[in-house]
């Protein structure tokens, strides 16, 4: 450990220096994000350059004054999101880190979500040959991933389920009928896809805990539209979901909140 940087903090190297405290993390591709807070001043400056420091070339800055911290770890995991996708920028020379970790899972995944701010979702994987890996992703990668797994099932276990049906015997039934019925949604699929056609919200206003025990509807008009129909959106997903308005720094969400049996 370079003594420089004595801490360790979430993957940042930490330097503190009074009321200063400097934050770095080296990327595999070459890569280095400096993020540094003043905490007296309530000001913070984040960077991406290439090694090495102090004639490295600078890829990107950002403003220096945030309204608070969360606002300035906002902008610095951005940076460090930009950057982790760039190629390798070694001159020639390959990074010593490995750039794709690869292995079978072993067990279960563990996937906890977020309580506030950065990160708001945590997957942990423990691989075959004892290493453990774990995702901090942001609401929206959650959002995204739940989404491409979703897709996923539908190749993977379709020829199974294919199967299944065909195994079954043909028999005659009376098939009630069921106009006029409609069902509360049961799954977090289920509460977007309705929102879609019902109400009108596209997905880009949508966010969803890792878990599917909430969907949250951020952005306007979307907003204030459902807020407008509240009586009308509670009948459409009760009495398995319930919708509440939650004020945010400078706007305002609409949770639909999963019921806990």
């Amino acid at each position: 450990m370079n003594d420089d940087w004595p801490e360790q903090i979430d993957g940042w190297e930490l330097a503190r220096h009074d009321r200063v405290e400097a934050y770095r993390k080296r990327l595999a591709n070459a890569v280095t994000v400096t993020a540094t807070w003043d905490d007296s001043l309530g000001a913070g400056r984040v960077e991406a350059y290439v090694e090495p420091a102090g004639i490295g070339r600078t890829l990107s800055q950002s403003r220096k004054d945030f309204r608070d911290k969360e606002a300035f770890w906002t902008a610095a995991y951005s940076v460090v999101e930009m950057a982790a996708n760039l190629p390798s920028l070694s001159q020639g020379q390959e990074s010593p880190a490995e750039l794709v970790l690869f292995g079978d899972v072993a067990g279960t995944v563990e996937a906890e979500p977020g309580s506030a701010g950065v990160p708001e979702a945590e997957l942990t994987f423990t691989l075959a040959d004892g290493r453990s890996v774990c995702l901090r992703m942001s609401d929206e990668q959650a959002f995204d991933l739940c989404r491409r797994i979703d897709r996923l099932e539908d190749h993977v276990w379709s020829e199974e389920r294919e199967d299944a049906a065909e195994s079954l015997p043909e028999t005659d039934a009376e098939v009630p009928d069921t106009t006029g019925i409609q069902s509360s949604p049961d799954t977090g699929h289920d509460v977007v896809a309705l929102l879609e056609t019902r109400f009108g919200v596209a997905e880009d206003h949508l966010l969803a805990h890792v878990d599917w025990s909430a969907v949250i509807v951020v952005g306007e008009p979307a907003v204030s539209s459902l807020i407008e129909r509240t009586d009308e959106l509670t009948a459409a997903i009760g009495p398995r979901w319930y919708p509440a308005a939650v004020d945010r720094p400078g706007e305002r969400w609409v949770v639909l909140r999963r019921v806990v049996s």
